[in-house]
C-alpha cells in the first residue's frame, strides 16, 4: 500500500504539471541570473572542489547520505559520490568550512536552496529517472569534465530525448522532473556543481506550496543530521 507521503507527493506532482508547463532546458539569465556569478567563478570552485576529491576524508556515496537512492546510485558498483554543502535551506557548516569561497558565494543566493559538489567515477551510470518536484530547477556547473576516447566531453547528461555534452566550466538550468540518465565515458572523474533553485514565476498559491514542501524537507534534513 502507498504511504501517505508518496501520495502526497503524486498529488503535488500533479497539481505542479497542470499548473507549470516549461521546457526541459531553461534560460540562465532569466530563470537564475546568479548562476552568472558561479559560472564566472568557475575555476575557484573548481579549485576547491578538487582540494576535496583529492584529500584523504572520504566523500559518502549518494545512496550512503540517502538509502532511498540506491536504485540510481548502487547499481554498477561503481561510485556517484556527493559532498553536501546545503539542504534544503539548511547548512552545513563543517562542509562549508572547506570550500569557503563557495560556502559565501551561497550565502549571498537565497534562491539556492541545496547545494552539492558531485563527484562521478570513471564509467558510471546513473539510470533513467525522473525528479519528484518542478517547484525548483537544477543548475549545474561542470568543473572538471575529462575527455572521452573520440575528443568531445566524457560526460554525458541524457535529458527527454537530447544529449548534452558540458565540458569544464560549461553550465545548464534544466527540469529535472523530466526523465534523465547521466554516464561517465571516461577513465577520470567527473567534477559538477549542482543546485536546486527555487523555480521564479510561480503562482501565488504554487509559490506557498513550494516554501512549504522545501521547508518541511529541511526540517527533515536536520533531524537526520544533516545540519
Amino acid at each position: 500500500m502507498d504511504s501517505l507521503y508518496e501520495l502526497s507527493s503524486r498529488a503535488i506532482r500533479r497539481l505542479y504539471d497542470a499548473r507549470i508547463r516549461t521546457p526541459p532546458v531553461l534560460d540562465i539569465d532569466t530563470q537564475f541570473p546568479n548562476g552568472r556569478r558561479f559560472h564566472d567563478a568557475w575555476e575557484v570552485i573548481r579549485g576547491e572542489a578538487m582540494a576535496i576529491l583529492e584529500s584523504s576524508q572520504p566523500i559518502p556515496r549518494f545512496h550512503e547520505i540517502m538509502p532511498a537512492q540506491a536504485d540510481i546510485s548502487a547499481t554498477d558498483g561503481r561510485d556517484w559520490r556527493m559532498f553536501l554543502l546545503k539542504v534544503y535551506g539548511q547548512d552545513l557548516p563543517s562542509n562549508q568550512a572547506r570550500c569557503p569561497f563557495l560556502s559565501e558565494l551561497l550565502a549571498t543566493c537565497p534562491d539556492v536552496l541545496s547545494a552539492t559538489l558531485s563527484f562521478l567515477a570513471p564509467h558510471k551510470h546513473i539510470p533513467r529517472h525522473s525528479g519528484p518536484f518542478r517547484g525548483i530547477l537544477r543548475y549545474q556547473l561542470n568543473l572538471e569534465v575529462p575527455l572521452a576516447d573520440d575528443g568531445r566531453p566524457g560526460a554525458v547528461l541524457w535529458l527527454a530525448g537530447d544529449e548534452h555534452r558540458l565540458g569544464s566550466g560549461e553550465q545548464l538550468l534544466w527540469d529535472d522532473t523530466y526523465p534523465h540518465e547521466v554516464w561517465n565515458r571516461s577513465e577520470q572523474t567527473r567534477v559538477a556543481l549542482l543546485l536546486d533553485v527555487r523555480r521564479p514565476d510561480m503562482p501565488l498559491d504554487l509559490r506557498l506550496l513550494s516554501n512549504a514542501v522545501t521547508k518541511g524537507v529541511g526540517l527533515v534534513a536536520r533531524w537526520r543530521g544533516f545540519s
